[in-house]
């Protein structure tokens, strides 16, 4: 089945259509909903409430073309994360971590070092806020304008997270590397 049909089916109410929808996007959206919240209960929930969202909106879907379904599933789950986190203060209750800020953060060559499944299980591990601002500035490349915006925090809170995020996953990729120099 094309992805024009798949949208016209499901448009249609078809639940054959939305059970391929969601068996083709399911996965890929979970990964967004564990990448901000950072838990797997959490990400389930989200996970639910973004399929409601658009089997409900897909009427309004307008077919852009090869990936525009896919980018527009995308931003229905980063919304519903971003609300779930909201709804719930955990982005506004981000603990300060001051042990951080003598990190050497020029670390990108060890950065490729590392698996991409390691380097996603430290972001998942990131305070809620700190997460969540780190994946709508590197992930979702929105401004710190945008994120205060839409997460109801300063510009400036927005940097001071993104920093401290990004401190401390220096620290996590420091860590691991220290770690597996030793084993070899």
């Amino acid at each position: 089945m094309s992805e024009t049909e798949l949208i016209n089916k499901c448009k249609s109410g078809d639940n054959i259509a939305r059970k391929r929808l969601y068996e083709t996007y399911s996965r890929q959206m979970m990964a967004i909903c564990y990448r901000y919240t950072g838990d797997k209960e959490m990400s389930e929930d989200v996970l639910h409430d973004g399929f409601i969202r658009v089997f409900v909106s897909i009427s309004s879907f307008d077919y852009r073309g090869e990936g525009s379904l896919k980018a527009w599933i995308s931003k229905i789950f980063v919304n519903a994360s971003l609300e779930y986190l909201r709804k719930n203060e955990h982005i506004r209750n981000s603990s300060p971590i001051e042990e951080w800020r003598d990190v050497d953060v020029d670390v990108e060559e060890e950065i490729e070092q590392i698996p991409d499944r390691v380097l996603m299980e430290f972001i998942s591990q990131l305070p809620e806020g700190y997460r969540t601002v780190f994946n709508m500035y590197t992930l979702e490349d929105m401004s710190h304008k945008e994120i205060g915006k839409i997460l109801g925090i300063n510009e400036a809170s927005s940097r001071s997270q993104l920093s401290r995020a990004k401190s401390i996953l220096v620290k996590k990729v420091q860590d691991y590397i220290r770690k597996h120099e030793e084993e070899e």
